[in-house]
């Protein structure tokens, strides 16, 4: 599997901030904090919660996800495969 494949797609960066301010313990994360909570860079959390970026690697997500209390597909979504997106039919041709 590509690692292209594995990056899962943050669903709503003002859900992941409110996620931030009431995680699954008392105290609230900031950027800092949640970096560290879960082993991921901060720029990445920043990145997720100012929504410039759309992506993380599953590892990453899941991580995040933990940190925070949550499932990993409450905050993300998987990658889709290529039967979700619709190229069967292309990848069908591709076989001819």
């Amino acid at each position: 599997m590509s690692r292209a494949s594995r990056r899962w797609t943050l669903k709503d960066p003002e859900k992941f901030r409110w996620a931030m301010k009431n995680p699954g313990r008392i105290t609230p994360y900031s950027l800092d904090s949640l970096a560290e909570a879960s082993g991921c860079g901060k720029g990445l959390i920043e990145k997720l919660a100012n929504g410039s970026q759309k992506t993380a690697d599953y590892d990453d997500a899941t991580a995040i996800s933990e940190a925070l209390g949550f499932l990993t597909p409450v905050l993300f979504a998987p990658p889709m495969t290529p039967k979700q997106a619709g190229m069967t039919t292309g990848m069908n041709r591709l076989k001819e």
